[in-house]
């Protein structure tokens, strides 16, 4: 088991004990100013310290530590179901064919699980072979198999995201300026029109097609959030853009 964790003490003394069913359990943290190390260890994690540069790396650091052939990967404010912990045991015991599977997240937010929105369809790829690895990018990092060698657990993580709106402005003031340089860095640009028109859109698809609908107060706010989300990483990735010109350092 592999937990990579910042600041987590209100959720990784939780997160480790729905894991202690586990070989082992490895918390990799990074300058935590908090209790989050020593949580942890009452927990009996193995816990170290990494210097953080992206979260595939950090995960990379503890994936090369695990002493066993199957590694399930955790964010600190995830939670393992027992159904799930008894799925996989059996599975890892009856030698499964494949390298990998994605497992379906039941995503919180302010309290309250989300059905709609496209969150109802989220299923990361956790539980794989120890020689996996994550790519190291700064956003939408995923671990490197080749899709015919992943398969799906019936069983479900449970995700405690965003207990807080202050929570979610912190990520998203991060998220979209590695967003943005990680894709200008690719050689994507961006135009002023991109700012404007891809955030209502995003609005009307996970709100309207998706589903948001059926969440309520909690699906509309999400969808307004995830519009907002869209325009910060475009007007991000538009200021590189007009200051890659030669004209923006005359």
């Amino acid at each position: 088991m592999v937990i990579a964790a910042r600041n987590a003490a209100a959720h990784i003394a939780s997160c480790v004990r729905s894991a202690s069913w586990a070989g082992e359990v490895l918390v990799v943290e990074n300058d935590s100013t908090d209790d989050t190390v020593l949580l942890a260890l009452a927990e009996s994690a193995t816990v170290f310290s990494h210097p953080f540069v992206t979260i595939g790396q950090q995960r990379n650091a503890a994936i090369t530590r695990a002493r066993h052939e199957w590694v399930l990967v955790l964010d600190a404010d995830e939670r393992c179901t027992p159904a799930l912990a008894s799925e996989i045991a059996a599975l890892v015991d009856a030698a499964p064919q494949v390298d990998a599977f994605r497992i379906p997240r039941r995503n919180h937010f302010l309290g309250r699980e989300i059905r709609g929105g496209g969150w109802q369809r989220d299923r990361p790829v956790r539980l794989f072979r120890r020689a996996l690895r994550y790519d190291e990018r700064p956003v939408h990092e995923h671990v490197m198999v080749d899709a015919s060698a992943v398969g799906t657990l019936r069983g479900s993580l449970l995700h405690y995201t965003y207990s807080s709106l202050d929570e979610y402005f912190e990520k998203l003031d991060r998220y979209s300026r590695d967003w943005a340089a990680q894709h200008h860095a690719a050689g994507r640009r961006a135009t002023p029109f991109a700012a404007v028109v891809r955030p209502p859109a995003r609005f009307v698809a996970m709100f309207l097609l998706r589903g948001g609908w059926r969440d309520g107060a909690h699906g509309l706010v999400l969808a307004v959030l995830a519009a907002m989300s869209v325009a910060a990483k475009y007007a991000r990735l538009w200021e590189r853009t007009i200051a890659a010109r030669p004209s923006a350092h005359v």
